[in-house]
């Protein structure tokens, strides 16, 4: 199994639908809104100006409302769309200069699609969906099905592999779209709203799969939603677009705790901040020296559980601890409790 070992540079990427689109490219880098190109110009912005370093091993999340511009952004990153100006690095190698073989070569290899709808083949079986994309690249039948049914059992689909689409749920369908994309073994995973369609439930079944295979493949995964709450537990790195533009790019602490802007705002008012919020968000990073007898709370724990384990307790603060043990700061539970229920920037 190869490790996500691709980074992704996209820098100064314009989209721009219509005809003759370059002609009014330069209004558009000049501050030609979207609204004004559509009137003026009859032409659709879909990207504009857009820069992100997506690293290698990670989740990046791509968020926004319909009509945002994720979709189009994603579809860039394997060239099913060309863009009208700018560049996208792959391990240094901008791929739109890439020739025709070399892209080929590039999508079998390099990269796999997990799609909304599942895109699975009705007259194919779970085990010749899978095994498709191994037979695109040449592989021989006997290692295809070994290499299939490792990934049908490690998604959960044992014993279902010799039925057909429809005889599956919304759920098991999208674990064979997983299972077939991580067949293939390519560095780079590309997911487009790939749980939108299924109940919550099994939504939230499928998000905790892929954060436990994550943490083996490492794979570099864009994932694209227009949720917040799964952009929230998702993202190692999450960029919120609007109008084809980028409002804001940062971690999850980035996002609730400085919201860029009243669109942002709006978005992160009724999340769960307990869930997300990490405490070393709130910590103090001045340590008392009188405190050695207080408990201990590891880095990275959210501030429902710290608030759980302070309130159980008999002390009103924790030291904060890194994965050795060593103390990083001290978190109260009175802040934590305003962290809770704060809404103000900075908290």
């Amino acid at each position: 199994m190869s490790s996500g070992d691709s980074s992704i540079e996209i820098r100064d990427l314009y989209k721009i639908f219509g005809q003759s689109p370059k002609q009014c490219l330069d209004a558009v880098r000049n501050g030609l809104s979207k609204a004004e190109l559509a009137k003026d110009h009859g032409l659709i912005l879909g990207l504009n100006n857009i820069n992100i370093s997506m690293p290698a091993g990670k989740i990046q999340v791509v968020m926004g409302l319909s009509g945002s511009g994720k979709s189009t952004l994603i579809r860039h990153i394997n060239r099913l769309i060309e863009p009208t100006a700018g560049s996208i690095n792959i391990d240094g190698r901008n791929i739109l200069e890439m020739t025709e073989i070399e892209l080929r070569e590039f999508r079998r290899k390099r990269t796999a699609m997990v799609f909304q709808r599942f895109g699975l083949l009705p007259h194919r079986t779970v085990m010749d969906n899978v095994m498709f994309g191994l037979e695109i690249r040449g592989v021989d039948k006997p290692q295809s099905r070994d290499i299939a049914m490792r990934w049908i059992e490690r998604v959960g689909l044992l014993g279902f592999e010799l039925r057909y689409p429809h005889e599956l749920s919304g759920g098991m369908q999208q674990r064979v779209g997983l299972a077939r994309a991580l067949s293939n073994d390519a560095s780079i995973l590309l997911m487009d709203e790939a749980y939108s369609a299924l109940d919550p439930l099994i939504r939230t079944d499928m998000q905790t799969m892929l954060l436990d295979l994550q943490k083996e493949l490492r794979k570099t995964i864009v994932f694209i939603t227009h949720d917040l709450d799964e952009a929230l537990r998702l993202g190692d790195k999450i960029v919120i677009l609007r109008d084809g533009s980028i409002v804001q790019q940062g971690d999850s602490q980035d996002i609730i705790l400085r919201p860029a802007d009243e669109y942002i705002q709006r978005f992160v008012k009724d999340v769960n901040r307990g869930r997300f919020i990490k405490i070393d968000a709130v910590m103090d990073h001045t340590q008392r020296t009188d405190s050695r007898s207080l408990p201990k709370l590891r880095s990275g724990t959210t501030l429902e559980v710290a608030a759980g384990e302070l309130t159980n307790s008999s002390y009103d603060a924790a030291f904060v601890v890194d994965e050795h043990g060593q103390p990083l700061g001290l978190a109260s539970l009175r802040q934590i409790t305003a962290a809770l229920s704060s809404t103000a920037e900075g908290v």
